[in-house]
């Protein structure tokens, strides 16, 4: 889009969530709420179902108004933007459409609405790799490619912040795969990129940083390797020897806590690879594996929110 086609500047496309709170009744969906999302990263929103990640979106879009606080996008609520359309995209579901009309003219719908130019609906199928089905009815779209027209939609006014919840459902891996390059190019160009997602693994992959919720509070913020780093109890040793008894014996004076795996080896923690090692030199201990597992992103997901979750 040219600069003359862009909305005026509205600072860096930084998200400020502070104290944001939201209660239904005696159910309270999200509680004292404060995290802040940087330009130029993806930022995985993470929580198990009912954390209130999806009523925190719409809080941002001003869609649902918070019982206590508030949040801002470059510095101003989301009603308060300047041609809203050029500066944020959303994507809260899969695209919906009039089920007789074309991909193509759903899009320009959205452009004459917003008041962008026509052309933008070709260009942003392109982008998404759905030109080829531009002129196919809605109503023959699959659920991923449904997903593609509403990120298409999203892009129309070239924005420097994106909100997209659960945009990987329907996704073929070929699909997510392009997903990953497809936000992380856009967050290379400066932008703002906020994805909540239950596909921890694809997270580990995308996100720079992460944002993890349970019960409407925040467990947990940081960078991604920041994040795991942390969980250093979580990690484990996985050892293979022909003396398994006598070096969990050994281990067991070094504080160590040793368990048997499936396949017979020793899954070791509480210590590192290089007190193991010196541990099994020692006693007189044969290795014939000797490898250090640092937790993913999904353990490291399960064991902050075990216990947090709650019935929503």
């Amino acid at each position: 889009m040219s600069d003359g086609q862009r909305s005026p500047t509205v600072g860096t496309g930084r998200i400020e969530v502070s104290g944001l709170t939201k209660q239904y009744g005696k159910m309270r969906a999200v509680d004292n709420l404060s995290f802040s999302v940087e330009p130029g990263r993806v930022t995985g929103f993470l929580g198990p179902n009912g954390a209130g990640k999806t009523t925190t979106l719409r809080m941002l879009l001003n869609l649902v108004t918070p019982t206590a606080g508030g949040a801002t996008i470059s510095g101003q609520r989301y009603a308060d933007l300047p041609e809203p359309a050029k500066h944020v995209g959303a994507v809260l579901e899969a695209s919906s459409a009039h089920k007789g009309r074309t991909g193509v003219n759903h899009l320009r719908v959205i452009c004459a609405a917003a008041g962008l130019p026509k052309s933008r609906a070709d260009e942003a199928l392109a982008m998404v790799g759905l030109t080829p089905a531009a002129k196919r009815k809605f109503k023959g779209y699959s659920l991923g490619m449904k997903q593609r027209l509403g990120i298409a939609a999203a892009m129309l006014g070239d924005p420097k912040v994106l909100l997209l919840d659960e945009p990987a459902n329907g996704l073929d891996p070929e699909g997510i795969r392009w997903m990953r390059g497809f936000l992380k190019t856009l967050a290379a160009e400066g932008r703002t990129v906020l994805v909540s997602s239950h596909l921890l693994s694809e997270m580990q992959l995308l996100a720079d940083d992460v944002v993890i919720i349970a019960a409407g509070k925040l467990i947990r913020q940081g960078p991604v390797a920041e994040v795991m780093g942390s969980m250093t109890h979580g990690a484990q040793i996985r050892v293979r020897t022909p003396d398994a008894e006598k070096l969990t014996t050994a281990l067991g004076q070094q504080n160590a806590t040793v368990t048997r795996g499936q396949d017979g080896e020793l899954l070791v923690a509480g210590v590192d690879a290089p007190t193991v090692g010196r541990t099994a030199l020692a006693a007189g201990v044969e290795l014939h594996e000797l490898t250090a597992e640092r937790p993913d992103l999904e353990r490291v997901f399960l064991e902050l929110t075990s216990g947090k979750a709650g019935i929503r």
